[in-house]
């Protein structure tokens, strides 16, 4: 019985990856974009390390994680089985766990204060290393979500890049819940061009069409692939 639970299980996700794979293609090129441009992101909180491989042995590499600690525990095998797989972390950052998230993650997507800035750059020296960065912003100014505001953006970005020489190369945000995303996803666009900003991080599993059409680099899908945690 478990046998047949797990190997359903199984079958679902590959299932799932696949039409998500289509969707974005199709999204992608009505939107007048290549069907190829927009990546997707297999968002991975609190799902196993074996839920996590199924998707790696289907040939997919780009993975998002909410926690620094539970990242810890599900990847560092993982990726030494996969060197080729890319980790962004997309949750929250502590300044006394930025040494980990440097040894650990490609890309940390949630930069949105000086302070950690500066956390950043002082393990930037003692490692030899960052990973690339985005400043997550919050489009919506919602008190409770982390994420620069938009009128600090300028500030924050400045010390990133000018002062600090960090690799600061695009921005993410996640739209408040009871908010039209467009609004948000267009707004963090503007953001990203007016700075010369390539990269952005946008759309999640109910809003990612959204994101594609608004330009978004990647798109991070958690519940679509795996299902309720």
């Amino acid at each position: 019985m478990i046998e047949n639970k797990e190997k359903l299980k199984k079958f679902q996700i590959i299932k799932n990856l696949s039409a998500l794979y289509e969707t974005i293609s199709s999204v992608s090129l009505k939107a007048g974009r290549p069907s190829n441009e927009v990546g997707l992101m297999a968002v991975t909180k609190f799902h196993s390390a074996e839920e996590v491989k199924i998707v790696l042995e289907q040939g997919h590499r780009l993975f998002g994680e909410n926690r620094v600690q539970e990242a810890e525990q599900k990847y560092s095998l993982l990726k030494q089985d996969y060197p080729d797989a890319r980790l962004h972390l997309i949750g929250p950052l502590q300044t006394n766990k930025v040494r980990q998230a440097i040894s650990l993650f490609d890309v940390i997507e949630t930069l949105d204060r000086a302070r950690l800035a500066r956390a950043l750059h002082k393990e930037q020296q003692n490692m030899g290393r960052c990973p690339d960065l985005y400043i997550q912003v919050n489009t919506g100014e919602e008190p409770q979500k982390a994420g620069v505001h938009p009128g600090e953006l300028d500030e924050l970005l400045k010390l990133s890049r000018t002062e600090l020489k960090l690799p600061v190369k695009g921005l993410m945000c996640i739209p408040p819940a009871d908010d039209e995303p467009a609004l948000h996803f267009g707004f963090l666009a503007t953001l990203a061009r007016r700075h010369k900003l390539k990269t952005l991080s946008m759309g999640m599993s109910a809003d990612f069409e959204a994101a594609i059409k608004l330009g978004t680099s990647h798109v991070r899908i958690g519940t679509s692939i795996f299902g309720n945690r």
